[in-house]
């Protein structure tokens, strides 16, 4: 009799999600940055946010969560119910932090389900206008001449601008020093400020200082140039081979989303990004669209998640 019981109620509950599935969405939805406002997850979030609401027919609000290196807002998101109405803005930090920290309070590939990557893009490298250099070679010629004097900053230890900073010190045989930040916006204001010399940051949130010469951009870490800066050589060709590292941006929800709902977020975040305003103002940004299957950013995200495990080991990095 239990079992009919256990089987009965499955079968409401099944019945019960498949019906909100088919009325979603019928309030508004909100969509977890974990980082601060002005940061780079921050405008990309907002941007997608703004058109997703319009396609779905409803304000979709952007709520952000910064700390513990990203890990503060993905923990309030794993554990929101999973109804739709919580998305989350995943990035490589998520990726890396699986990685980085012994233990987490959230498992980035049990306790999502992915919907689908919604930018790919760069990082760039980027000076105070005070530091003598206008380009990666005389940047790493004045850390030669003052080893452990040039200090960069980083959205937070183990994120990927610090990752970025660590990988071309030991490629290029240099000694910088890292100072942390709790987001990108923060650490860019101090550098624009001139409390830090220089920064590995994400092309969204530095494109706009960069635009108005309050930092000095050298190069980005990309594969090709930047077609936001098309002028920017990228680091391996201005002068350390091989040295690429990429960021990216993508839209996830509790695992037990139904289905129902994860199709309904693809088919509407493809297109979101597809819509002329959104490429365009991505583009002015820094950053392009790039979407796909929900299975396809699940194998993507257990890539990145292998290839910065290796890297924080390799480095001998611990989280703080």
């Amino acid at each position: 009799m239990n079992q009919v019981v256990k089987i009965a109620a499955c079968m409401v509950a099944v019945g019960a999600a498949t019906a909100n599935a088919q009325n979603y969405p019928s309030k508004p939805v909100r969509m977890v940055a974990a980082s601060s406002p002005g940061s780079a997850v921050d405008i990309v979030a907002r941007i997608v946010a703004q058109k997703l609401g319009e396609q779905l027919g409803q304000q979709v609000v952007v709520d952000n969560r910064a700390g513990a290196g990203g890990n503060l807002g993905a923990e309030l998101a794993a554990k929101a119910p999973p109804d739709g109405y919580t998305l989350f803005m995943g990035t490589p930090a998520h990726a890396i932090n699986t990685g980085l920290y012994r233990k987490l309070n959230y498992d980035l590939t049990r306790d999502f389900a992915p919907v689908s990557q919604v930018t790919t893009g760069a990082y760039v490298v980027v000076v105070h206008p005070s530091l003598p250099v206008k380009s990666i070679k005389e940047l790493i010629a004045l850390a030669r001449a003052k080893p452990g004097q040039l200090n960069y900053a980083s959205a937070g230890s183990g994120n990927a601008t610090h990752l970025a900073g660590e990988l071309f010190a030991s490629k290029a045989q240099i000694k910088l020093v890292h100072v942390p930040y709790k987001g990108s916006g923060p650490a860019v204001t101090d550098l624009v400020g001139g409390q830090v010399q220089l920064m590995f940051a994400n092309l969204v949130a530095a494109l706009p200082q960069v635009k108005t010469a309050r930092i000095r951009a050298l190069a980005v870490t990309g594969h090709t140039r930047a077609a936001a800066a098309p002028e920017l050589p990228t680091v391996s060709e201005a002068g350390v081979p091989g040295y690429v590292v990429t960021s990216w941006f993508g839209v996830l929800v509790p695992a037990a989303t139904p289905r129902e709902i994860v199709t309904r977020l693809n088919t509407e975040l493809a297109r979101t990004m597809s819509a002329p305003d959104v490429r365009e103002r991505l583009a002015s940004d820094g950053a392009e669209p790039q979407t796909g299957t929900p299975e396809q950013f699940g194998t993507f995200i257990r890539s990145e998640i292998a290839q910065w495990t290796k890297v924080v080991k390799d480095a001998g990095i611990v989280a703080e």
